[in-house]
């Protein structure tokens, strides 16, 4: 049920029928209000190019009886999917919200362009510039002013929530001089860095940061033409900083692995367990079948892949040991 909402006996009312639990005595059937497919239903009921999958709904966040986003691509390029959508004088829009105990749509232009997609769903504040990092799935939204911050993020965090939900990124808003500051201070760092790992000079250091690099192991291994673009600096002068370089990568390697802590044999083969799981267990100091049979699931509860039934199995396992001498 959406918040707030009070139903009678014998009412009619409009829901989702999500999941069917098959029982001995007859399916059970869950029905819901508030689920994302709710709105998509919704949607497809009252804008017919929606049914005629002429325009098409891409995802879908909610916050249920408050605010929703919900993005749409068209099919045929003569339609604007969200006039559409919003139906002549937000008719067919209003009716949706009207179902949904009056929750705020916005109808979003879905594009297979990230950034594009992230800025129409943060709409209606102004975005200024953005910094996209599609490995980690993060992006950094610049903003200019204040009010447009503010506009963006929305009340008690709304807009932005949604626009994160509805991306599938993480947003992290800041404005144009906090983003500046961050920049510089990320700069020093990486010039230091380069300067005391390196053994270079700081007019280098700051050379190699201003284009681009931003970590030891991208100086060692990236093509010689790369750093064409410092002055000053001949084939013989790149070689030499790569391989000081290559030789930072591979000490520190080096001491990573020293550092590694190994499982005993006989934890890694203990009944159930899996190399991966027994050398995660090393690392927080379950070295032998004994360390394990001290634990409780929750010691285990943060290893990637092993859950709190497993974990309990393997615990009891290796106390079999206590009770057998």
């Amino acid at each position: 049920m959406l918040p707030r909402e009070q139903l009678r006996a014998k009412s009619r009312i409009n829901a989702i029928l999500y999941h069917v639990n098959r029982e001995n005595r007859g399916a059970q059937l869950l029905l819901s209000r508030t689920h994302p497919e709710m709105l998509s239903a919704l949607m497809q009921k009252e804008v017919p190019e929606i049914a005629e999958q002429i325009i098409e709904i891409r995802n879908v966040a909610r916050l249920p009886g408050t605010r929703a986003k919900i993005a749409v691509k068209t099919n045929d390029h003569r339609i604007d999917p969200v006039g559409a959508c919003i139906g002549m004088r937000g008719t067919r829009i209003q009716a949706v919200q009207q179902e949904l105990d009056g929750e705020r749509i916005d109808v979003v232009v879905w594009s297979d362009d990230p950034a594009q997609f992230i800025i129409s769903a943060l709409e209606p504040a102004d975005v200024s510039s953005i910094i996209l990092d599609e490995d980690t799935q993060t992006a950094d939204i610049i903003f200019s002013t204040n009010d447009q911050l503010a506009r963006a993020i929305g009340s008690q965090g709304q807009n932005v929530r949604l626009a994160s939900e509805l991306t599938g990124y993480k947003l992290n808003m800041m404005l144009e001089e906090e983003y500046q500051q961050r920049q510089q201070n990320e700069s020093k760092a990486f010039i230091e860095l380069f300067y005391e790992r390196l053994e270079v000079d700081k007019d280098l250091a700051q050379a190699l940061v201003d284009i681009g690099f931003t970590s030891i192991e991208e100086v060692a291994y990236v093509p010689v033409e790369t750093f064409y673009d410092i002055e000053g600096l001949d084939d013989e002068a790149i070689e030499m900083i790569q391989e000081r370089a290559k030789e930072v990568v591979i000490a520190d390697e080096l001491v990573k692995q020293q550092n590694m802590k190994e499982p005993s044999q006989e934890l890694q083969e203990l009944e159930g367990m899996t190399v991966n799981w027994a050398y995660k267990m090393a690392q927080k100091d379950i070295i032998t079948v004994d360390d394990l049979a001290e634990q409780a699931v929750f010691d285990l509860e943060d290893i990637e892949g092993l859950d709190s039934e497993t974990a309990g199995k393997l615990i009891m396992k290796a106390r079999e040991s206590w009770f057998n001498e």
